[in-house]
């Protein structure tokens, strides 16, 4: 076949005649796909950037479909009825990371202008352009019914890589740089030609980026600064403000972005009201909190920093609580509440525990907080991880190595359950005129799963023990995300859900 002009360019509903004339020529024999105009119209409509078609002389003669799916929502032993599903085309995600091709076809009479080729790599420009991670798609094997009686589909595959059998549409595909994943069987119904065989095919993009700069994008690579505060005493609250922006102004410099400090960090304060009873004194201690929170919020902004401000003693709905705050570096704050207060707690403070359980949205992604004995409730933070929470973090005070051990633990075990990132951060140091908070021990740390892309021990980095420091650390979100689809186990997905379940009683707001 001579040709005067060839173009490759967006498919369109104008085409619809040409391309059913192409494809009644292609599937004369062979698995019959429906490519009506009521489909093309569905697929043009989620999707036109991926639809391509090859024109010779003017006529289309040719195309590529394809869509965007988020692969981890498929094994790799899927059918391509699961892909295109019935032809609604309901699995095409913007905001997936495969570009999956549906259909490649040329009009036989044009074969031999290397249209596929010129289509396929029109369709490697889109991967790349659109930050994809891969090209993948379903191969037929046309040639393999042939060989069937002697070679398996293995055999045969082998045969094809090494050119001993030619097979014309995975030789294409070899040669057009796409590797053998795996072999598939009962992939396309009705594929007599390939005895339901095929070769799932992928193509991978060496441009891609998973951390593509766009504009107040979540970041991949976040950094972190846990606090080890040294409990001194304080002659004022002004400075309380001192020792608190000093550590922001410090972590801050390494262009942090989230500061964590300890729980009832401002207990030196107290000193001022050891005359009266543990009780009474700490209810004092609360009249500082929306003064130390404004101050904070303060901080966030001018020092472009989220601030997790520990906790403090908080009085609302006439009760005391033990309450903190995320501190955005844009402005905004919300509040947080120990929800599971300890015995001592309630029989020196007369505390009450919060009944909130929620992530936090934040420009690096959802994250959640618990105070100290919080994390030792491994439901807890499980309700959290299902609301997408992909960083923990537990301020926490403790006067033995005791307290601090059962903190730590459990504190490790929810990374690895949960597939997140864990930081606690501690204060240390004593305080002898201050009732009811003589001695700390800590020794923060970030605690991350248990898998190849992790440390081995599952801590990614700790401070020294009982000594005044800041940690600064960096986490990387998108080994979640790895973690999440190819970990050596699935904590999350695994769970049978058909035996047991695990619920709010009281929804998150909004």
């Amino acid at each position: 076949m001579e040709a005067s002009h060839i173009e490759i360019r967006h498919l369109t509903k104008e085409d619809m005649t040409e391309l059913r004339h192409a494809s009644e020529q292609v599937y004369k024999s062979g698995p019959l796909l429906s490519w009506s105009e009521e489909v093309i119209d569905t697929l043009l409509a989620k999707f036109p950037e991926g639809q391509i078609c090859a024109c010779v002389d003017g006529k289309v003669v040719g195309c590529a479909f394809s869509l965007i799916i988020d692969y981890s929502k498929f094994s790799d032993e899927h059918t391509y009825e699961q892909i295109v599903t019935g032809f609604s085309f309901n699995n095409h995600d913007p905001h997936g990371d495969i570009l999956y091709g549906i259909e490649v076809f040329i009009h036989p009479d044009y074969r031999g202008l290397r249209l596929a080729r010129r289509l396929y790599d029109v369709r490697k420009e889109l991967c790349e352009n659109l930050n994809l991670r891969a090209i993948m798609a379903g191969g037929r094997m046309p040639n393999y019914n042939e060989h069937a009686e002697k070679l398996s589909a293995k055999q045969y595959i082998e045969k094809v890589k090494s050119k001993q059998i030619y097979d014309p549409v995975l030789s294409f595909q070899l040669a057009n740089g796409f590797h053998v994943r795996k072999l598939l069987k009962g992939y396309l119904r009705g594929d007599t030609e390939s005895q339901e065989y095929a070769t799932l095919l992928e193509w991978a993009n060496i441009y891609y980026t998973k951390s593509v700069k766009l504009i107040n994008a979540p970041k991949a690579e976040v950094r972190l600064g846990l606090v080890q505060w040294q409990m001194r005493n304080m002659k004022d609250i002004n400075q309380l403000f001192e020792q608190m922006e000093f550590f922001v102004d410090a972590v801050s410099d390494y262009k942090s972005d989230f500061i964590l400090f300890p729980e009832l960090f401002a207990a030196p304060l107290m000193e001022h009201y050891n005359h009266l009873s543990v009780t009474q004194s700490i209810r004092e201690l609360s009249k500082y909190t929306e003064t130390i929170r404004d101050k904070f919020i303060e901080f966030a902004i001018s020092y472009n920093i989220n601030i997790i401000t520990g906790s403090m003693p908080y009085m609302y709905d006439g009760k005391l609580h033990n309450s903190g705050f995320l501190c955005r570096r844009d402005g905004s704050w919300e509040q947080y509440d120990k929800v599971h207060v300890t015995p001592a707690e309630k029989r020196n403070w007369a505390m009450h525990g919060g009944n909130k359980i929620k992530v936090f949205d934040t420009d690096c992604g959802k994250i959640g907080i618990m105070i100290c004995y919080d994390v030792e409730f491994p439901e807890y933070a499980r309700l959290l991880s299902d609301q997408g929470m992909n960083i923990l973090f537990v301020p926490f005070l403790t006067d033995t190595q005791n307290g601090y051990t059962r903190v730590r633990h459990c504190a490790m075990a929810r990374a690895i359950e949960n597939e997140c990132y864990v930081a606690i951060a501690g204060a240390v140091g004593n305080l002898a005129r201050v009732n009811n908070m003589d001695i700390q021990y800590a020794q923060s740390a970030l605690f991350t799963p248990s898998d190849f892309s992790f440390p081995t021990t599952g801590i990614k980095a700790e401070a020294t023990p009982n000594s005044e420091m800041l940690l600064i650390v960096d986490v990387n979100l998108d080994l979640l995300k790895e973690l999440h689809t190819h970990g050596s186990v699935h904590t999350m997905k695994d769970r049978r859900h058909d035996v047991y379940q695990l619920s709010l009683v009281q929804q998150p707001e909004k």
